[in-house]
């Protein structure tokens, strides 16, 4: 997989790749044959909550907006908050939940199953599903056998992306390992640049680059133990985790702005403040996923493949990490059946006509493996999708995502709050971890 993904910088490929597409070809102009056939719904009214903003929210809106045209029915979009569980759990106690919802996290599907919240897929869903979807992916929006969910929207979370100016004028090239990672980074803070920008105002940025150096060091088997919270969070694996990311998080050289300025530090600041000047840049380098394209190209002026490149999360003591992430729809009936209209919109998000409109807008990269690549804007994000899909079932989920919400994916505690609290003072590794534990056991039911 890192050999492929190392190809993400090659900027020269070719704009037709003739993968296959089930009769979907993503051309990118002219008509394309439609991969599936959808209800008329005309008078039908959904509302659809999902946590997106800015270019991610409007990109996903031009896919939603051609199921409208083809069915009649009206879509209506609600801003969830980064905590959808509360989000939903508030709209359902007050009698209006959404009719669909897009989860970040698969270990909030799981709950919404458990709770009689989300009901499970018909078969038109199914159909697409088998059509165009891997094992894996099927299986992560399962639950006790049955399919509840359809990924809707992957996310390769294992890249580095930096600015082509810092890495020039720095005289430096690509790392591969960790060690090298670090020696870029101090060469590019001796060339006048502070070398990596870190979002650390947003906790759940914080829990990837533990799970990209965690799933290096450690191991799958151990990764895969430590999510289901089988070993816990005081293992000597998750110390020599903490210790590896110590070596940045406890450098305020390396860091844009140090640590203080990291923390006040969001997502998006952190993408738009190494690429919006791009001859005099912030910083160097940013981590995050696939997602970042869009940042850059809706916040900055500077153009991917050419200002703005990216390269595979260096291996640490081990291969180079694969770590996924994604949004999953589930159809919520907490009171009946889902509807009709409920089924096709999830038929919809799994075929590739919705997938293809998705991605000619950008920043944005589906697990449908029947979408032609040729339908992302550029040779970067087409080649990040090509190593998504040639993965196949070889990769980790996002392990924060795998935990329960309490744990994984709530602003003020667990992991979010853990780790920010490690980037403020990344000496107390045993203090980190003992409330990691304390977190975990509590959220797990142990």
């Amino acid at each position: 997989m890192a050999s492929v993904l190392a190809l993400t910088t090659a900027c020269g490929g070719d704009n037709g790749d003739d993968g296959g597409n089930g009769g979907n070809g993503g051309d990118n102009g002219g008509s394309v044959e439609s991969s599936i056939e959808l209800p008329d719904l005309s008078g039908e009214s959904l509302e659809i909550a999902a946590v997106w903003t800015g270019a991610e929210q409007a990109n996903f809106m031009a896919a939603v907006a051609e199921f409208e045209s083809r069915t009649g029915a009206e879509v209506n979009f609600v801003p969830s908050g980064d905590n959808v569980a509360t989000f939903v759990g508030q709209k359902i106690a007050g009698g209006s939940a959404p009719d669909v919802v897009l989860l970040p996290q698969v270990g909030v599907l799981h709950e919404f199953a458990e709770q009689g919240w989300a009901v499970p897929v018909d078969d038109t869903v199914m159909e697409q599903l088998n059509a165009n979807y891997a094992d894996g992916w099927r299986d992560l929006g399962a639950h006790d056998g049955e399919q509840y969910g359809v990924y809707v929207k992957a996310a390769n979370k294992s890249l580095i992306w930096y600015n082509t100016t810092s890495f020039e004028n720095a005289g430096v090239s690509e790392p591969g390992t960790w060690e090298e990672f670090i020696e870029v980074a101090e060469t590019i803070s001796d060339s006048g640049t502070p070398p990596v920008s870190v979002a650390g105002g947003d906790g759940w940025t914080l829990t990837d680059w533990f799970e990209n150096i965690y799933l290096s060091q450690a191991g799958p088997e151990m990764y895969d133990r430590l999510a289901a919270h089988e070993i816990p969070w005081t293992d000597e694996s998750v110390t020599e985790a903490l210790t590896t990311l110590a070596e940045l998080f406890g450098s305020d050289r390396l860091l844009a702005g140090g640590a203080d300025g990291a923390l006040r530090t969001d997502f998006p600041t952190s993408v738009t403040q190494t690429f919006a000047d791009p001859e005099n840049p912030a910083a160097g380098m940013v981590y995050e996923g696939d997602f970042v394209a869009s940042v850059i190209a809706d916040g900055t002026d500077a153009v991917v493949g050419e200002d703005a490149l990216v390269f595979p999360f260096p291996s640490v003591d081990g291969d180079a990490p694969v770590v996924s992430g994604g949004d999953v729809a589930v159809a919520l009936a907490p009171e009946g059946e889902a509807s009709e209209a409920q089924m096709a919109l999830l038929a919809w998000f799994a075929s590739t006509d919705a997938a293809r409109i998705w991605a000619e807008g950008g920043g944005f990269l589906s697990p449908n493996r029947e979408l032609d690549t040729s339908a992302y804007p550029d040779d970067v994000q087409r080649n990040i999708a090509d190593a998504l899909i040639e993965a196949g079932d070889d990769f980790r989920f996002d392990l924060s995502d795998q935990a329960p919400a309490a744990f994984g994916g709530t602003t003020g505690q667990g992991m979010w709050q853990a780790l920010q609290d490690f980037l403020r003072d990344p000496e107390d590794i045993d203090g980190v971890q003992q409330y990691l534990e304390n977190e975990a056991a509590r959220a797990y039911g142990d």
